[in-house]
């Protein structure tokens, strides 16, 4: 006959697995609270995955805008190329995409970066809703199935008050795009400086932008002159730079991404190799 009435015996067992449930989930809460504080203190730097995709990034990295580039010419083994794949406008409530309309030559074998960049309307001031994020996410994920891409890159000035908005396109990106694929941003010199936001994106680098600087050009050189580095994390391991901006000193970072305001030539190419390369 059975019965459903507990025995002590049974009631002890009872309340022993309960106190091994509750022990089992204040470890493993334990344990995530630990690791998420670990891997915000160094996100990239601390995710084997994440060296192990920028470990195949040349040190010299050329930006190829929106014109006519021809990049034949290159040694693949030492530069890689950096092109403007598409640029997305976030309009009202809507994500416009516009492609790449400029011819780009490159050698096969060339390391490839897709970058997207995105504009925020001024006038039309999107939402920068759930939907937005999606379709952002979409677009820029999408880049990844371009031939012989390595890469994406996201071009993105955000505004204090699209942070949130940021982050979470990001984490989308991240999770769509293959795994092998580095996931990076430029960023702003602000960013790397005592503005700890940006050590909790998910992605593998984030690229300052030591050019335009305006008004504050002339101490944050001063300050990287003196041999004080960037306080993120992220903007440790590579710097932007331009050819018609001189700078004093080569940027002590893994990687040097490189604009020019005009078309790349042989000549200029040459230059930035014998400036940047170690």
């Amino acid at each position: 006959m059975l019965s459903l009435k507990p025995t002590y015996k049974s009631a002890w067992l009872f309340i022993g697995i309960g106190v091994l449930i509750i022990s089992v989930g204040v470890i493993r809460s334990t344990v995530r609270r630990v690791t998420h504080k670990a891997d915000r203190a160094n996100p990239g730097l601390a995710n084997t995955e994440a060296r192990h995709r920028l470990a195949v990034l040349p040190r010299i990295i050329l930006w190829a805008w929106e014109r006519p580039e021809k990049l034949d010419f290159i040694d693949t083994d030492r530069t890689g190329v950096a092109y403007l794949a598409k640029t997305i406008y976030l309009r009202n409530e809507t994500v416009v995409s516009r492609p790449r309309l400029q011819p780009l030559s490159v050698r096969p074998g060339t390391v490839l970066t897709a970058v997207a960049r995105i504009e925020t309307d001024r006038f039309a001031v999107p939402s920068l809703s759930h939907s937005q994020i999606d379709s952002a996410a979409k677009e820029i994920s999408g880049l990844a199935q371009l031939p012989n891409i390595t890469a994406v890159q996201i071009d993105f000035d955000a505004r204090v008050s699209e942070r949130s908005f940021y982050a979470d396109l990001l984490t989308a990106v991240r999770k769509a795009l293959p795994s092998t694929t580095t996931l990076s941003i430029t960023a702003l010199v602000s960013w790397c400086q005592g503005d700890d936001w940006i050590d909790k994106l998910p992605v593998d680098e984030a690229v300052p932008m030591l050019f335009r600087m305006g008004v504050d050009r002339r101490q944050i050189l001063s300050n990287l002159d003196s041999g004080e580095g960037f306080q993120a994390p992220l903007c440790g391991q590579s710097a932007g730079v331009s050819v018609d901006e001189t700078l004093t000193d080569a940027p002590a970072s893994e990687r040097i991404y490189v604009f020019n305001p005009d078309s790349w030539t042989p000549d200029s190419v040459a230059k930035v190799m014998e400036k940047y390369q170690r």
